[in-house]
């Protein structure tokens, strides 16, 4: 024993304090359509489950955005309660879409497919799973001009992220990397200097957390939610979106003008060449969907979010 009475063994580390909190979970079915906000979500190996399975696209295969088709953020998604729980879609499971204008569409989840190829979004191009005619004829009468619905080919299609940021991970038809953080203080901090406030959505995050420091997130190198690790790569580097209320679809300027003065390369990268880039959020991956294991990989609302490795500075953050 030693001179306290004790077996000798060192006391155990306390538990690091948590740097935030999981405020809400975003899943966005079809790419750039409106989410769905859920209390919990399971990770894939490609993100959350749910999250951008689904594109619209013109007669030539290209992907919409709504940085061309800002009438996108209008079109409402809904998915079976139970679809965000360790759960398989039934022959009776549906999603349903709705539109200003038109009657509600539904898209069966278990249904099979026909497959078309050429399907393109950024660099990437490949085959998808046809969601058909119907749908062909929802969206085209939404947009007034040829558009289909389909999904991501999972049997036989990879979409690799960028493997100077993080190699070996995939996603479906999310822009670039499989999760995408924003704290509400950055929100609020934005907000303090812009004339009208603008709400989260505008920046489409999959995870916010709240009860940190503004912009704190830029700096998360390594943090943990839950049982996961997730790895912050790269600085969301942001297009027009932000500036598309996403109630009416109406473009405007802000918050970009704002976010020039205030989150530019030339403001946080001042060794780096490109200035003419601003950002929000930080774009993350999570180590364990690298592992074939599916069970158990979920976040929920409420989790605490722990800092366990951090950047030095912005300017030292892959960007």
């Amino acid at each position: 024993m030693d001179k306290a009475g004790g077996s000798g063994e060192a006391p155990p580390e306390p538990e690091p304090a948590a740097a935030a909190t999981v405020k809400s979970i975003v899943v966005y079915p079809i790419k750039s359509c409106r989410g769905i906000s859920v209390p919990q979500a399971a990770i894939t190996s490609t993100g959350l489950r749910w999250d951008r399975p689904w594109l619209v696209m013109n007669s030539a295969g290209r992907a919409f955005t709504q940085r061309v088709e800002p009438k996108l953020a209008l079109i409402e998604v809904e998915m079976p309660q139970e679809a965000f729980t360790e759960w398989q879609p039934t022959p009776d499971s549906h999603m349903v879409i709705r539109a200003p204008g038109l009657d509600p569409l539904k898209i069966p989840l278990g249904a099979k497919r026909a497959t078309v190829d050429d399907v393109s979004i950024w660099e990437w191009s490949g085959s998808a799973y046809d969601e058909g005619d119907e749908a062909a004829e929802w969206f085209s009468s939404y947009f007034g001009k040829p558009t289909r619905l389909v999904r991501f080919n999972e049997a036989s299609e990879i979409r690799e992220t960028n493997p100077d940021y993080a190699q070996g991970y995939k996603v479906l038809f999310a822009d670039d990397f499989p999760f995408l953080l924003a704290s509400q203080g950055s929100v609020d901090a934005l907000n303090s200097i812009l004339k009208e406030p603008v709400p989260m959505n505008r920046f489409r995050p999959n995870i916010i957390v709240d009860g940190c420091h503004p912009y704190s997130e830029d700096l998360w190198k390594t943090i943990k939610i839950g049982k996961l690790t997730f790895l912050g790569v790269k600085l969301c580097d942001r297009c027009k979106v932000p500036t598309i209320n996403q109630d009416n679809g109406i473009p405007g300027e802000e918050p970009t003008e704002a976010l020039q003065a205030l989150r530019s390369d030339e403001v946080l990268r001042p060794s780096h060449k490109n200035k003419r880039r601003v950002y929000f959020g930080q774009n993350l991956v999570c180590k364990e969907s690298l592992s074939a294991k599916d069970e158990g990989r979920i976040i929920k609302v409420g989790d605490p979010v722990y800092v366990l490795e951090s950047f030095p500075s912005s300017d030292e953050v892959p960007a």
